[in-house]
């Protein structure tokens, strides 16, 4: 029996991202070691048009992901180093005076890039962050006036180091909300960091990286995300843990409105890089760490009895009702 046409169709549109997916993750697994599921979750924030947090200390491979993935998809990338000195227009570019022309023109800042690295992005002082943060959620900046549209696919990858605190100025709310995904790459294994050592023994793999993806085929397969079948019970599921987190004591402030619906496109696009049709119940609670421990506001006592976000996370996951097969059809 033939499957119906717009299943087929659906599938078809699975394949080609899963295909394209596993040709990214083989091209970027040349370079970092170790880190399959960071890996796999920045690819999704990629497909997602999302952005990316990676909280880690120096030294993991942050930068060096970032860099092998703008080289698979055959992106531009920038680096920018965040520091209390830096200005808006530092980023976002400036209008300057054309002695050919006799007019003035707008000169692009580093933020105009398909994948841009905001090193130390805690370092800058509010004013750059929200710069950076209208960037991020309307994929434009402004310079006096005048908005300029970002390219697309348009991602930060924004790092901060858990460890040195001291001259930072802590993102509030509102920016951590934009970002879809929270990681920590962490260190590799005893056996990966050997071979971190033979693979950069000569020169770093990432020079012999070459595309295996256009940019625009990216943007292109992630329009195509909703070919993903996502059950009633699965999408209820969501909301169920999101509405869980405003409600347990162990919270000042849960998960908004927009975590859930960024918990239901990352669950979908996770399940569509690991080559199925179909959100089950395991997407959900394999990426609802990354994608809300980042939104949730400790309460005073909770922090002072030393728990974490992803502590009260683990036990709400392991709280609430999974749905079962028969449910989800």
């Amino acid at each position: 029996m033939q499957p119906p046409a717009g299943r087929a169709n659906e599938g078809a549109d699975v394949a080609a991202i899963h295909e394209a997916a596993t040709r990214i993750r083989e091209n970027v697994a040349r370079v970092i070691v170790g880190a399959e599921d960071a890996v796999s979750l920045v690819l999704v924030a990629l497909l997602s048009g999302g952005h990316v947090l990676l909280e880690d200390v120096p030294g993991t491979g942050k930068t060096t992901m970032a860099r092998a993935f703008a080289r698979s998809i055959g992106a531009t990338f920038h680096r920018i180093q965040f520091t209390p000195d830096l200005m808006p227009s530092d980023i976002v570019g400036i209008n300057y005076f054309s002695q050919k022309t006799g007019e003035f023109q707008y000169r692009p800042g580093p933020l105009l890039a398909n994948i841009v690295l905001a090193d130390e992005v805690n370092r800058a002082t509010p004013r750059t962050q929200s710069a950076l943060l209208e960037a991020m959620e309307e994929r434009t900046v402004t310079v006096e006036g005048e908005t300029h549209a970002l390219p697309a696919p348009f991602v930060v990858l924004a790092t901060q180091n858990p460890v040195e605190l001291g001259g930072t100025f802590p993102l509030p709310e509102a920016q951590l909300d934009r970002f879809l995904v929270r990681l920590k790459v962490g260190y590799p294994n005893e056996e990966g960091e050997l071979q971190v050592l033979r693979r950069f023994e000569q020169r770093s793999p990432l020079e012999s990286i070459e595309p295996v993806v256009d940019a625009a085929q990216l943007v292109a397969l992630g329009a195509r995300l909703p070919a993903v079948h996502v059950e009633e019970e699965i999408a209820r599921y969501t909301v169920r843990l999101s509405r869980a987190t405003r409600e347990h004591d162990a919270f000042d402030l849960g998960a908004s409105p927009r975590a859930s619906l960024a918990l239901f496109r990352t669950a979908r696009a996770y399940a569509a890089v690991e080559g199925r049709d179909y959100v089950r119940p395991d997407d959900v609670k394999h990426v609802a760490h990354a994608v809300l421990g980042h939104r949730l506001v400790l309460s005073s006592n909770t922090r002072l009895r030393g728990r974490t976000s992803d502590d009260v996370l683990s036990e709400i996951l392991s709280s609430v009702p999974v749905p079962v097969a028969d449910a989800v059809g």
